[in-house]
């Protein structure tokens, strides 16, 4: 192989592997895993439409317990925060199943809106997170140097 290919597959990898470090990929596939469950396949009822929102609101990350102080937040990781908020936004809100069940009216008049969002912020997140990436890693994804922190903290 050439050095050009592996230089960019070396950087299409590590793209990708900012983006997954980002996202919480277990919180992604535990909304996946349970709103079909919740929402009836879409087929709502009101009992649905409040654990479908519990859901929603019940995969919100809870910081409270942990010291923050010690992080030195910079703009960069607030943008990061945004993108991934947004991301995940589009990916619970405009699902075909919470579609059909919070705004079944929604579906039929905005398909082409429901279709075209997503990719779009897909698109525009994937470049920010690819031409910004952030060194600071995502809720259940451990550092790199697990070992190296272990024994810094043991002197």
């Amino acid at each position: 192989m050439s050095k050009t290919f592996k230089a960019i597959r070396d950087r299409t990898y590590s793209g990708v592997g900012d983006l997954i470090k980002l996202l919480p990929t277990g919180t992604v596939f535990l909304f996946q895993f349970l709103n079909p469950v919740l929402t009836n396949n879409g087929h709502c009822l009101l009992i649905n439409k409040y654990l479908t929102g519990a859901l929603i609101v019940g995969l919100w990350p809870d910081s409270s317990s942990v010291d923050l102080s010690s992080y030195r937040l910079k703009v960069g990781d607030f943008v990061h925060a945004f993108f991934s908020l947004i991301v995940f936004s589009v990916i619970s809100l405009l699902d075909a199943n919470t579609v059909n069940c919070f705004y079944p009216g929604f579906g039929s008049t905005g398909k082409i809106f429901l279709m075209v969002l997503p990719p779009v912020i897909g698109v525009i997140s994937g470049v920010v997170f690819t031409v910004f990436p952030s060194r600071r890693h995502g809720i259940g994804n451990p550092s790199e140097n697990n070992e190296d922190d272990a024994s810094e903290r043991e002197k």
